[in-house]
């Protein structure tokens, strides 16, 4: 399945700290395979809807109202802990849920390795699924293209708009939160800061 992602390294990319997406097992096959001692975290948006199948319809408000409440917390501990108070809820009433949450803790938490000022941007994939949507939109108002090149730069004319958008209005994710998130903490010396160039798409 390593074959569904193709080699980073051709690309020119390198370091990569951490990815996010579903919890499709051949993508996370293919994610450890091509990206080596990167982190994964599970999207919090698609785990939410895997937790929903299996906890009781009557009960998935107050079960999504526990799990939204884990990434309402201040800081990493307090995430943890909060994590630690729903299981025990959940363990009481609904065990299955509590297990199926339990299983899934490490990745759907792996984003409090990182900084706090980035939490929102990487503990889901949602800006790639809008973005997803909107190629979707486009491409089905064409319906039918008459050559390759034609779905091409339609689609890569909503990239660019993509692009100029972070970089003239907002940039995704800032560059000084991006160099805090791969400080490289060595036994028994100071903190090496990586130099990282701009990231904007």
């Amino acid at each position: 399945m390593a074959g569904l992602l193709p080699r980073p390294d051709a690309r020119g990319l390198s370091g990569v700290a951490l990815v996010t997406s579903d919890a499709h097992r051949g993508l996370v096959e293919a994610i450890g395979a091509t990206l080596p001692g990167a982190t994964w975290q599970r999207c919090r948006t698609h785990y939410a809807a895997n937790l929903m199948s299996a906890t009781p319809k009557s009960a998935w408000g107050w079960v999504k109202a526990l799990l939204h409440s884990v990434y309402d917390q201040p800081d990493a501990a307090s995430v943890h802990d909060q994590f630690d108070r729903v299981l025990d809820t959940l363990s009481e009433k609904l065990p299955a849920v509590a297990e199926h949450l339990d299983a899934a803790r490490a990745d759907v938490l792996a984003f409090t390795g990182f900084p706090k000022a980035i939490w929102r941007q990487i503990w889901s994939n949602n800006p790639q699924e809008r973005l997803n949507r909107e190629i979707r939109r486009r491409t089905d108002v064409v319906g039918i293209f008459p050559a390759r090149d034609a779905l091409i730069r339609l689609v890569g004319a909503v990239l660019a708009e993509q692009h100029d958008e972070w970089t003239e209005m907002r940039r995704y994710i800032g560059l000084d939160i991006l160099a805090k998130s791969r400080l490289t903490i060595v036994e028994n010396t100071e903190p090496e800061e990586v130099t990282l160039t701009a990231i904007t798409a």
